[in-house]
């Protein structure tokens, strides 16, 4: 399975993004109203970088309780993961848990195309285990004797 296919699941989900020179307060302020637990960092459209939860975390506890002013640029992942849309749902995988990160920055050439988590890559693989477990059923059942 190809992580095109799992996007193809979440067309429509608009990329949700922050300027490098936005406020922590504001990325947090973003994530909060979107239920998501991160940004796309963007500068007219250029991918500049990636912050998450655990960044703003890392950056609260080296700064204090004093983040909130801070610049996302200070804090986001200037080099993210990424993978292109024909790249496996295995390469996902393995390269999400190696680097112990929950996101994926999926790029279509060199534009953002989306951002797939862990948790999409989960229900990908279950969805195609399942599938592959009714076709062995199946063929089972219907087994020549």
């Amino acid at each position: 399975m190809l992580i095109r296919e799992v996007m193809s699941v979440k067309s429509g989900i608009e990329i949700i993004a922050v300027d490098p020179d936005a406020s922590a307060a504001e990325a947090v302020e973003r994530m909060v109203a979107n239920d998501i637990g991160s940004l796309a960092v963007l500068r007219n459209e250029t991918l500049m970088g990636f912050i998450t939860e655990r960044d703003l975390l890392r950056g609260m506890h080296a700064r204090g309780n004093a983040l909130a002013e801070v610049k996302v640029s200070e804090l986001m992942e200037k080099e993210p993961l990424l993978a292109n849309l024909d790249d496996s749902v295995d390469y996902a995988r393995d390269a999400m848990t190696k680097s112990h990160t929950s996101h994926l920055l999926v790029m279509d050439g060199e534009k953002l195309f989306g951002i797939v988590s862990f948790h999409d890559v989960a229900r990908a693989c279950l969805k195609e285990a399942n599938f592959e477990n009714s076709l062995l059923k199946r063929y089972i059942k219907h087994w020549p004797e």
